[in-house]
């Protein structure tokens, strides 16, 4: 019910952000450009870190929200922000089920960095909404003690949202479904793993690792599957009971996740199985011993990920639209 309640509060916030009037679109950029904003919005990167630092003040579940936001954004049509447009008919990627488990707190995130960024007058219908999500995404991570980079910027936001475009990795993946998905995005396998590497902060459903508690998956430690099924006896009776993705240090974005995985503490099968294959074991035991390592491959995996699917102008709406998000 609560999640409820979010979700009706930020679609009655979108819509009423949805009546603003925007001015036309710029040309777009031919690039990607960290510089974008430069002569145009100079306090951008300012303006969102610091509503990011508020929203972290908060509550600790803004990061991965955030983060998981981006994600899901960028693996359906590209960065284009389209995951936070809410279409009234419930046709959007939003109400998709695979999009259920994204929590209100990452988009209240972006809505928040948006207000602060249009109450610059410099930067008022500016700047997009897609690029908004982008800087936060890099905000939380490194806020949260992991790796910053400069955030490559010039997104069109997208025109559509359709809940029937979505397709995102299963929790029950193995390698080679995870290695088709993510390739076929052009990204690498090294690129899957360090991206993988961001379920050091947040935490899972039960209902996505429920299978692999009873009777026992055979490649979880046994410790760690007493104490997943004392924290899960029954997702059912309690849909909001969760574990944390990161045992060890659940709030701190560092490498332990893939120590976990060598010591059987993977939540989800998508997780463990990096490990226990071996065509992937080498680079979770680099990045477990190596956490300069993964953060760089990590910042190199997200740079590749920020580039799906840049839209010219004709494809895309550009800043002023951005806070448009209902249609």
């Amino acid at each position: 019910m609560i999640c409820m309640e979010k979700r009706l509060r930020l679609f009655l916030l979108s819509f009423i952000l949805s009546l603003l009037v925007s001015p036309p679109p710029r040309a777009a950029a031919a690039q990607l450009d960290p510089n974008y904003y430069a002569n145009i919005c100079p306090n951008l990167e300012n303006l969102v870190r610091g509503a990011v630092v508020k929203m972290m003040s908060q509550t600790p579940v803004t990061a991965p929200a955030t983060l998981r936001l981006f994600f899901h954004d960028c693996f359906v049509m590209g960065c284009d922000a389209s995951i936070m447009i809410m279409s009234s008919d419930g046709s959007d990627e939003w109400r998709n089920p695979a999009d259920f488990s994204l929590k209100a707190e990452g988009f209240e995130t972006v809505l928040a960095a948006k207000a602060a960024v249009d109450g610059d007058p410099q930067c008022t219908n500016k700047v997009s909404c897609a690029d908004i999500l982008a800087l936060a995404t890099r905000d939380v991570v490194s806020l949260s003690g992991g790796p910053t980079w400069p955030v490559e910027l010039g997104r069109y936001d997208g025109k559509v949202s359709l809940g029937s475009d979505v397709v995102l990795p299963s929790p029950d993946f193995n390698l080679d479904q995870l290695n088709g998905m993510f390739g076929s995005f052009g990204l690498t396998q090294t690129d899957m793993i360090a991206l993988s590497g961001g379920h050091t902060i947040g935490a899972s459903s039960c209902t996505f690792f429920y299978n692999r508690l009873y009777p026992g998956d055979p490649t979880v430690s046994p410790g760690f599957l007493l104490q997943l099924q004392q924290s899960c006896p029954n997702p059912l009776l309690n849909p909001n009971a969760f574990a944390f993705l990161d045992a060890a240090t659940p709030l701190q974005f560092d490498n332990a996740y893939f120590r976990n995985l060598q010591q059987g503490m993977g939540l989800l099968n998508s997780d463990q199985v990096l490990f226990n294959d071996p065509r992937s074991q080498g680079t979770v035991n680099l990045f477990a011993s190596n956490q300069s390592a993964f953060f760089s491959a990590f910042v190199d995996a997200m740079t590749r990920l920020g580039r799906l699917g840049r839209r010219p102008r004709s494809m895309g709406r550009s800043g002023g639209t951005a806070d448009s998000l209902t249609r």
